[in-house]
C-alpha cells in the first residue's frame, strides 16, 4: 500500500508558512487557471519533517481525478541517481574502479572512434584521445548522446535503431547496438547528456549478476521502503497513475500518455537506469532522505556518508562549471554555476547561476517536468511532481527556489 506522511507545522522547522503558501498561488496562478498544465504536487522537508505537502489540480483531466497526495508519475530522469546510487554500491564491495576503462568489463567497446564524418550504417571515425572510464558515463563525459538531441548524424543513427524501450529488447542489446555507432567526441573532452546512466544500469547487472530492475527492488526499494517505485504500474495501483500532457501549437493541453493504455502499465524487459521509473514523492522523498542523511535510513544503509560526499561534488575538470564543457541544448539543470557529479548536478556559485541557493546542492530532474533538489545547508528537500513534457518549457525549479528559499527564516 502506498505510504502517507506527516506534515509538521513549518514553524517547526525554521519555515515561514505564509510563504510557503506562495507556491499554491503560483502555481493556480499561472499555471492551473490558464490550463498550461492538469496539476501539480510540491514537497518541502526542512530538518527530516515534511512541511508542506500540497497537491493541485488534476492528475487525469480526461477521468476528472484530482491530484493526490499518493499519485503515482513517470519520473523520467529522475530514475538517474537512483541507477547512480545503485552501481556506487557496487563500487563499494570493490567491483570495479572509477577509471576503469569501459572496454574492460564490455570488450566489444575496445575499439569505439570518435566521429568524422558519414551517415548511418557508415562512418569514419578517428581513434579517441583516451579509453572511455565508468567515471565519464557516470559524469556524461563517455562521448555517447541521446537521440532526440536531433543535432548530429550520431544522434540521428540512435533515433534510426530506436534506441531504447523501443528498439532495444533489454540493456544488453543497446549495449551490442552503441557498439556499432561512433561517439561525439573523446571521452573526457566535454559533456553531453546523454544514454550514459542506461548503461550504467547495464553494468549493475554485469556486476551483480541479477537483472537491473531485481537489483533495485532488492538493494534499494525494499530497504528503503519505497513500496510505489519500479519499471512498471500493476494492476492494483494504476487508478493512482497520473496521465502524461504536452502542449498543442496553440499551447492547450493534449494527452501524451493515457494511463489506461500506457506503456508503463504494460510489462518490460526492457529497464532503462535512465529514465524509466515511476515512483511517488513519498517514494522519492525516502531516497532523498537517505542521501541526505550520508547514505543510511531508518537502520538501513544504502552507501557510507564519504562515498555520498564523493558523488555529489563537482567532478567537471579544473571545477569548471558546465557552461565550459557542455554540448547540445537539453539538460535538466541551467548551465551557468553549475557543476556536474556521480548522477547528479551540483550546485557551485548561485551568483553565477542567478539563482537563489546554496552552494554545494545536488539535483536532477525528468522528461515529464519533474524536479528535485536536496540542500544539504539548510537540511533542506524540495520534490515537484507534474506530467507536462518536454521539462523545458517552463522552469519550475528555479521558479520554487525564489518561493522556498525566502521563506527559511531559521
Amino acid at each position: 500500500m502506498s505510504r502517507s506522511l506527516d506534515v509538521v507545522r513549518p514553524q517547526e522547522v525554521g519555515l515561514d508558512p505564509d510563504r510557503l503558501a506562495r507556491i499554491d498561488q503560483h502555481l493556480k496562478r499561472r499555471y492551473l487557471d490558464p490550463g498550461k498544465i492538469a496539476g501539480a504536487l510540491t514537497l518541502v522537508a526542512r530538518r527530516d519533517r515534511v512541511a508542506w505537502l500540497s497537491p493541485v489540480g488534476k492528475m487525469d483531466l480526461e477521468r476528472d481525478k484530482p491530484m493526490s497526495e499518493d499519485t503515482i508519475f513517470r519520473i523520467y530522469s529522475m530514475t538517474k541517481p537512483v541507477t547512480s546510487v545503485a552501481l556506487m554500491t557496487l563500487y563499494e564491495e570493490g567491483c570495479f574502479q572509477l577509471d576503469d576503462p569501459v572496454y574492460k568489463h564490455i570488450p566489444e567497446w575496445r575499439e569505439l572512434g570518435v566521429y568524422q564524418a558519414g551517415n548511418f550504417p557508415s562512418f569514419a571515425t578517428r581513434p579517441c584521445e583516451r579509453p572511455m572510464t565508468i567515471h565519464d558515463l557516470f559524469t556524461h563525459m563517455s562521448g555517447l548522446t541521446y537521440g532526440f538531441m536531433e543535432r548530429t548524424n550520431v544522434d540521428r543513427a540512435y533515433r534510426r535503431l530506436k534506441l531504447g524501450r523501443e528498439g532495444s529488447k533489454d540493456l544488453r542489446e543497446m549495449i551490442e547496438q552503441l557498439a556499432t555507432l561512433p561517439l561525439e567526441f573523446s571521452p573526457g573532452t566535454a559533456w553531453n547528456y546523454s544514454v550514459s546512466t542506461d548503461v550504467l544500469g547495464y553494468l549493475v547487472e554485469h556486476f551483480s549478476g541479477v537483472s537491473f530492475d531485481e537489483f533495485l527492488r532488492t538493494r534499494i526499494f525494499e530497504p528503503l521502503g519505497m513500496v510505489d517505485t519500479g519499471f512498471t504500474v500493476p494492476d492494483g495501483k494504476q487508478d493512482r497513475f497520473a496521465a502524461c500532457y504536452a502542449r498543442r501549437r496553440d499551447k492547450s493541453l493534449m494527452l501524451q500518455d493515457d494511463p489506461a493504455s500506457s506503456p508503463y502499465c504494460q510489462p518490460t524487459t526492457f529497464f532503462s537506469g535512465g529514465g524509466g521509473l515511476v515512483s511517488t514523492a513519498a517514494d522519492y522523498l525516502r531516497f532523498c532522505r537517505m542521501l541526505l542523511a550520508g547514505g543510511e535510513l531508518d537502520g538501513a544503509r544504502v552507501l557510507g556518508p564519504r562515498t555520498i560526499d564523493l558523488m555529489t561534488r563537482n567532478h567537471l575538470p579544473g571545477g569548471a562549471d558546465l557552461t565550459k564543457m557542455a554540448l547540445g541544448w537539453f539538460a535538466e539543470t541551467p548551465y551557468a554555476g553549475v557543476g556536474f557529479g556521480l548522477g547528479f548536478s551540483v550546485q557551485l556559485d548561485p551568483a553565477a547561476s542567478h539563482r537563489v541557493g546554496s552552494p554545494g546542492e545536488f539535483a536532477w530532474g525528468g522528461a515529464a517536468s519533474t524536479a528535485f533538489w536536496i540542500d544539504p545547508s539548510e537540511e533542506l528537500i524540495v520534490i515537484f511532481m507534474t506530467q507536462f513534457m518536454p521539462s523545458q518549457t517552463f522552469d519550475f525549479r528555479g521558479q520554487l527556489k525564489t518561493i522556498v528559499y525566502p521563506s527559511i527564516v531559521d
